[in-house]
């Protein structure tokens, strides 16, 4: 009985050390149904893809997916200080903007909410890379000029990666968008994650867990 005890105390002190033990850096994915795998099952969306390319090149990342559909950057901002208070990640993908162009919100609005995440972000140690975002021009060329430049000027202003427009390459494409022309599918999360993996990549060598 006495051993049993004694085994039973080992196992249970010694669980909590190899969870802390394997537990690694934060990437926070916030953005909107561009990467909250709509229209398909969660584990086919790009930021889960993410997290198995990581763990299978023996990254310790623990990718947390705070991704919503039809989030727009206010929304974001709003739920950005408790996922890094919570998480204190070391990477934050801010993949938001696209729902605001659609509604046609003020740029200005727009810019300032981004502004405000990616500051917060850095004052919380993380690296920041932004997703570009696109709209068509039935906006109007001025207000789609505005918008689409915003990213790159944000960019610039805080040094800070830019992750090109998720679907430039699989918009047209035959069976790599949904039947709405908007959200892609899941056979384009393979592509999506390449894309992605080229910018994250250089930041998890730095971190010197590669």
């Amino acid at each position: 009985m006495r051993l049993k005890l004694a085994l039973l105390f080992i196992l249970f002190s010694f669980t909590p050390f190899c969870a802390f033990a394997q537990a690694g850096p934060a990437i926070i994915v916030l953005g909107d149904s561009l990467s909250a795998a709509y229209g398909m099952e969660i584990g086919q969306s790009w930021p889960s893809l993410l997290q198995e390319r990581l763990t299978e090149n023996g990254y310790a990342y623990r990718v947390f997916n705070s991704s919503i559909t039809g989030d727009t950057t206010q929304g974001g901002l709003a739920r950005l200080p408790r996922l890094l208070d919570k998480h204190q990640p070391g990477i934050v993908i801010l993949e938001l903007g696209g729902n605001d162009g659609m509604r046609g919100l003020p740029i200005e609005v727009t810019r300032q909410n981004l502004s405000s995440m990616i500051e917060r972000s850095q004052s919380a140690g993380a690296t920041v890379i932004l997703a570009e975002m696109r709209i068509p021009p039935n906006y109007g060329r001025t207000y789609t000029e505005k918008f689409n430049s915003m990213f790159t000027t944000l960019t610039e202003q805080y040094g800070i990666s830019l992750l090109p427009f998720l679907l430039q390459d699989i918009a047209l494409e035959p069976g790599l968008m949904q039947a709405d022309g908007i959200h892609p599918t899941d056979q384009a999360q393979p592509l999506i994650l390449e894309q992605v993996w080229v910018i994250v990549q250089p930041f998890l060598q730095a971190t010197g867990l590669d």
